[in-house]
Parts: structure tokens; sequence; C-alpha cells
């Protein structure tokens, strides 16, 4: 029996310990906001927070989670009203939106870390993280905002 806490609340599972944590989330807890891209941990469409920090959730097993917290970005902030949330809507970074989820808990997990970053600091962090509409400079504007750094 696997147990792990998810936006907040306990879970059990006990299920294969190997299945994905994109696939726990998706399939089992019906959160949907995690997406599945490359499979591989290389585009970020399916990052959450494990403990705190970005992680790849369709390349970790629920056995690596086993006692830990997740945060996916329905848990980030319930109302959508966490600040990079915010700098998002008012930047307009979205095109398709496939990828912003994992964009934001990405940024998300920079600014704990780097609660003032440099473009150098948004670069290096958010460079794991793929859109195909090329939203970047978009995206770097939010997480300056949302930080309080001048834009």
């Amino acid at each position: 029996m696997i147990q792990l806490t998810v936006n907040g609340s306990v879970k059990q599972y006990d299920g294969d310990p190997a299945m994905p944590v994109l696939w726990y989330l998706r399939d089992l807890l019906e959160l949907t906001g995690a997406k599945f891209g490359c499979g591989m941990g290389l585009c970020g469409a399916c990052t959450v927070h494990v403990e705190g920090k970005a992680t790849r959730s369709c390349v970790t097993n629920l056995s690596d989670v086993a006692g830990k917290r997740i945060t996916t970005i329905e848990g980030l902030d319930p109302k959508g009203d966490h600040p990079l949330q915010k700098a998002w809507r008012a930047v307009n970074v979205p095109q398709c939106g496939y990828c912003q989820s994992g964009q934001i808990m990405q940024a998300a997990s920079l600014l704990t870390e780097k609660p003032k970053p440099t473009d150098r600091d948004i670069d290096e962090a958010m460079q794991g993280n793929i859109c195909r509409c090329g939203t970047y400079q978009r995206i770097r504007q939010a997480v300056k905002m949302a930080a309080g750094v001048k834009v």
C-alpha cells in the first residue's frame, strides 16, 4: 500500500508501484491539469511538485513518491489566484495552452528557490519546458511580473 498526499489530501494506492504518477493523477484522481507530452520527462507538460520541487510525473513512479506531498496545478491555488496564474492571465501567455500547467508549476518551483529571478535564472529553470507555440518571451514576462521584478 502506497500512501501519499495530493493537494493536501491523504491518498492510498494499492496497485502497481511502477505506475507513473501522471497516470495516477489523471486516470484515478481525475486531476487532468498535468498533461502527457513526450512520456520521457523532456517536455515538461507533466510537471507537478513533489515536496515542493518541480518533478516530471510521466517518469516518476508511485513507489518513488510514497509518503511524499504532491501538488498539481489544481492544488497550486484552488481558485486560480496564485501570483503566477494571475500574471499568466495578465500577460496573456497561453496560445494553445497545452503546456501551461507544466510551465506554471516549473515557474512556481523557481520562485520558491529564487524569489527575484534574473532573466538568466528564468531561462535556465524553464529550459526543459517546451512551448510549441513559442510564447517564451511572455512566459518570462509573466514570471518576472509574479516575482515583482521590473518587466
